[in-house]
């Protein structure tokens, strides 16, 4: 009986051969985010030192009607949906119109994708759920072929993982990808005390240290690795203050020797040497602004929680 062979996925193919050998080396944070990897980060929003997810929380729970009264979008689209959960608030609020109303969760890891695609179409019947398997990255990406008027949105503070450059062509592909009037609705980390920070992203019940680590069994499975192993690093979380930004890296515990069957290359990391796997930046309500509107993105309305903590900015396409 043969076997059959796993499916390699092109994009982390292009991302380990772009960035593994680099110096230092760097992985984009979305891979990250497997099935594995969304669960384990859906157990990070519920530890005591990760507060963005419960202000993020807060503002939609509070600002969810304003922001169906805005809108009137008939089509939501969420950018790097994992496991859609806070977005509840907002299916709710729209299904509640009683219209016609799309949902088009959209993610790169297709377990997590169809998983949480189902459970919103069971919660939400009267919803109709369009999941779709893409990279927000993608320079193709297109959203305008569903009902309008469109909502976009980017939720959880995921802005912060790209960098400035990264950041201007994302808002650029947005706004190409929507229509002149729809609408983005963009959640971002605000700048804090780096005490708090650090504690978010490192915290004491080391769920943290094994999300980062997952990124690991992403490519041993995903390349078809030898010699890679999760267990042979270690989880760093710092601070880069010109930056405004917490890094995530993986420092190697030995000597790497690793072989990628998938592209055929051979791999090496020195004991002691790091590997970038997510940047966080944080952010003042004036940078955003200023960023989107850049962009051809015109900010509507911002809204921040009790303790200014956090921030969801709804902007629209000029």
């Amino acid at each position: 009986m043969t076997m059959s062979q796993p499916t390699i996925d092109p994009l982390l193919v292009a991302d380990a051969v772009a960035g593994l050998w680099q110096s230092p080396p760097v992985l984009p944070a979305k891979w990250l985010y497997d099935k594995r990897g969304s669960e384990l980060f859906d157990e990070i929003t519920r530890l005591p030192e990760y507060y963005p997810t419960r202000r993020e929380t807060e503002i939609l729970r509070r600002s969810a009607q304003d922001i169906v009264a805005q809108t009137n979008a008939r089509t939501m689209i969420e950018l790097g949906s994992g496991t859609s959960e806070k977005t509840r608030l907002l299916l709710a609020a729209f299904a509640a119109r009683k219209t016609e109303f799309t949902y088009v969760p959209l993610d790169v890891s297709v377990e997590m994708l169809t998983l949480a695609a189902d459970q919103v179409a069971v919660e939400f019947p009267e919803i109709s759920v369009q999941p779709l398997h893409a990279d927000f990255g993608d320079p193709d990406l297109e959203l305008a072929e569903h009902p309008g008027p469109r909502m976009a949105i980017f939720l959880g503070g995921t802005i912060g993982n790209l960098d400035p450059t990264e950041r201007a062509g994302f808002y650029r592909r947005i706004a190409r990808a929507l229509r002149p009037g729809d609408y983005f609705l963009l959640g971002a980390d605000l700048i804090k005390d780096t005490g708090r920070l650090i504690a978010a992203y490192n915290d004491r019940a080391g769920v943290t240290a094994d999300f980062n680590r997952n990124v690991i069994e992403v490519l041993r499975t995903g390349l078809d690795a030898t010699g890679l192993y999760a267990d042979d690093f270690d989880h760093i979380a710092r601070w880069n203050p010109p930056e405004h930004r917490i890094e995530m890296w993986l420092r190697a515990r030995r000597d790497i020797h690793a072989r990628f069957g998938a592209i055929e290359r051979s791999w090496e990391l020195a004991k002691g040497a790091e590997i970038l796997t997510e940047i966080s930046t944080k952010f003042s309500l004036e940078k955003l602004h200023e960023e989107l509107g850049t962009s051809g993105l015109q900010q509507l309305e911002s809204w921040t929680d009790h303790a200014d903590d956090f921030a969801v900015v709804l902007s629209q396409v000029a």
